[in-house]
């Protein structure tokens, strides 16, 4: 419920910045990490190990693969577009256009089902178990328990996944916010003139931002390298025993993202707080709330 109220109020909702489609729409791609929570489910489901065919597990592992990609990469995009607005604010508005942003976005979503699908082309684990298969005398396509490494190549996961499109995407954004910081104390530690107010305004408004979505950024790395990490202990170290509960552990902290992403937005962002509040009380307790007055649009430093 916490997540559908999370969706919920994001679309109702224009966070900073201008990669959304109007105002009052929330970036499509934030919102890729709540999909990716409720598809956590999936990844509990692939863990128990039902019997299915090999391609029907490997069709419900691909999802979480794809919207775990679209949440980095919307970060990713996002990180940019907050570098941009303390870079460039006299410029923003021209260089960020709503046509932009939707490339972007429908970018970042083109990325993920070719990073996602991947194993659909062929790089899984279909010939090894093929081969075990056919050594028991069985035949036709096999048949397994539906668990996550059964399917999907840890080469594909180590290599392709972790090292091509989850590490460096995490490392630049730390690069990224640092030096977002950077240019804001920059900005903040100027001699202040009378006239100068709006300026200091603008840039303490977007430190504030800049700090909630890098605690976004802290809490997604903390919550999703371990598992990877675990990846690579699987494919370096075969023979290196894995308590199951270290992996259970590293699971349960995936979903726990999905979670700990809309207590974050409501303790660190007004407008998110006010309009989770709204929907809450409009859908849920069939009590409207209210009505709030909007923040004033976002301007630059001296638009």
């Amino acid at each position: 419920m916490c997540l559908v109220c999370a969706c919920h109020a994001a679309l109702h909702l224009g966070l900073p910045g201008r990669l959304h489609w109007h105002r009052g729409a929330h970036r499509p791609g934030l919102c890729a990490r709540e999909r990716a929570g409720d598809l956590g489910s999936e990844a509990i489901l692939i863990n128990i190990g039902p019997r299915t065919y090999f391609h029907t597990c490997l069709m419900v592992a691909c999802p979480v693969l794809i919207l775990t990609q679209s949440s980095i990469l919307a970060l990713l995009a996002i990180a940019v577009d907050r570098y941009l607005r303390v870079k460039i604010p006299l410029r923003y508005k021209t260089v960020v256009t709503p046509r932009r942003a939707a490339v972007a976005i429908a970018g970042c979503w083109i990325l993920s089902f070719v990073v996602g699908l991947t194993p659909l082309f062929g790089w899984n684990k279909l010939g090894e178990v093929e081969r075990a298969w056919a050594a028991n005398g069985s035949e036709g396509e096999p048949v397994i328990e539906c668990e996550f490494e059964k399917v999907i190549s840890m080469e594909y996961m180590v290599y392709f996944n972790f090292f091509v499109w989850v590490l460096p995407p995490l490392l630049l954004m730390v690069l990224i916010y640092l030096e977002v910081f950077y240019l804001i104390r920059k900005q903040l530690n100027k001699k202040v003139s009378a006239s100068s107010g709006d300026p200091q305004k603008y840039y303490g408004k977007e430190l504030k931002i800049a700090k909630s979505l890098a605690l976004i950024l802290f809490l997604f790395a903390l919550s999703w390298l371990p598992l990877h990490i675990l990846n690579c202990i699987t494919l370096f170290c075969p023979s290196c025993q894995k308590p199951s509960i270290l992996i259970y552990v590293a699971i349960f902290l995936t979903h726990g993202n999905s979670a700990m992403n809309p207590i974050v937005y409501a303790f660190r962002i007004q407008k998110f707080r006010v309009t989770f509040l709204k929907i809450w009380n409009d859908h849920f307790r069939c009590r409207p709330a209210p009505p709030v007055d909007e923040d004033p649009p976002e301007e630059g430093p001296h638009d």
